[in-house]
């Protein structure tokens, strides 16, 4: 995607310095755009960890940029030692996101056929390229695929505009680049198609208000910002056409996590008879887990992230301040799971499916057991 008219991915190694990866530090948007560089296991640990990347495609790739970094920093006695605990490390970072994992298992089977460390660095490398590309392929294939089901909304609606309802970010920045949820958004208004966003501000980090709200805005797709309690009443009134929401893991039979909210608004869909799709890379999926609601693990988070908010003051200063009382205490889920049978369809590079075992393995016959 492109920032101020600079091609931009989300990560990316540093050009003089092969050592060093680079990626968009998230923290600061939408207010200021700065790069972080990661030199070690541990500022890609911490990177994850304090949402300097977040999204479950970026996650996956951080992890396996950081799996390359403990391949090139590892000693070279006790190499295979070394990229373990580091591979433990990582994996610990955020319990949600099925993406994590799933990168730092692919780099240690990559990494384990190799007989010496200088072959087990260029095999890291290469993975770790290939995970971001993938990535990036899945989602521009997301793109595709959704645009389809956009187009023909708007030729039932005879060429009226399609209101989409999102919820966080799953945008281009969640993802190494175009996202999940937003790629089909981009594909249809580069295709012409009129498309609006309702962007949810997404409380307690306000992922919508400061990531996607300011995605779309620097590619030019039409959009309001509103408080995430809004998404109902806009269902009520006919203003909503299509709620289109990403997942950080979805499960063999179609349970999908998504930021805490996304429940709601799914429910809301349900109840008002609006299409509520899941937009997802292959490797979000989790094939090894049914009925997500009881085993799904959700991360619970810092609570500060619930008592204090950080925005630009009227003079142009970057503040944080506190919304509640000084002695209340805060409870943070970062994530909820949508049953099955509220999601439309999934849609993911491979293809649309339906949100169940049957329909999820009709694009994946290779996970039948």
């Amino acid at each position: 995607m492109k920032v101020s008219g600079t091609r931009f991915r989300t990560i990316w190694l540093k050009g003089d310095d092969p050592g060093v990866v680079q990626v968009i530090d998230q923290r600061k948007l939408p207010h200021a755009f700065k790069v972080l560089e990661l030199r070690t296991v541990e500022d890609c640990r911490a990177a994850i960890q304090d949402m300097t990347v977040r999204g479950a495609g970026l996650i996956g790739a951080t992890a396996g940029y950081g799996m390359y970094i403990a391949a090139l920093t590892s000693p070279e006695k006790g190499t295979r030692a070394f990229i373990e605990k580091a591979a433990e490390i990582l994996v610990a970072t955020r319990p949600t996101a099925a993406n994590l994992a799933w990168a730092v298992n692919r780099q240690l089977a990559a990494i384990r056929a190799c007989p010496t460390r200088e072959e087990s660095v260029k095999a890291a490398l290469s993975t770790a390229a290939a995970i971001a590309d993938e990535d990036a392929e899945s989602c521009r294939r997301i793109g595709g695929h959704g645009k389809e089901i956009i187009i023909e909304m708007a030729r039932k609606k005879r060429g009226g505009t399609i209101h989409i309802l999102t919820h966080c970010n799953a945008g281009w920045l969640a993802f190494v680049d175009y996202g999940s949820a937003t790629a089909p958004i981009y594909a249809a208004f580069d295709a012409g198609v009129a498309v609006h966003v309702w962007v949810d501000e997404t409380r307690p980090r306000n992922q919508g208000a400061s990531l996607t709200a300011w995605e779309l805005g620097q590619h030019g797709v039409p959009h309001d910002l509103i408080t995430d309690n809004a998404g109902g009443h806009l269902m009520q009134h006919g203003l909503v056409d299509l709620v289109l929401t990403g997942a950080d893991r979805v499960t063999r039979n179609g349970d999908a996590a998504n930021k805490i909210g996304t429940y709601l608004k799914a429910a809301a869909a349900k109840d008002n008879g609006i299409p509520f799709y899941v937009a997802l890379p292959s490797s979000s999926f989790d094939f090894g887990r049914v009925d997500g609601v009881k085993n799904i693990p959700i991360e619970e988070r810092d609570s500060g992230e619930v008592r204090f908010v950080a925005g630009k003051t009227a003079d142009g200063k970057i503040e944080t301040v506190q919304i509640c009382p000084d002695t209340t205490p805060a409870r943070n889920w970062g994530f909820d799971v949508t049953p099955a049978r509220l999601i439309t369809r999934l849609i993911c590079e491979r293809g649309v499916c339906e949100a169940s075992e049957a329909g999820i393995l009709g694009l994946f016959p290779e996970e039948k057991t």
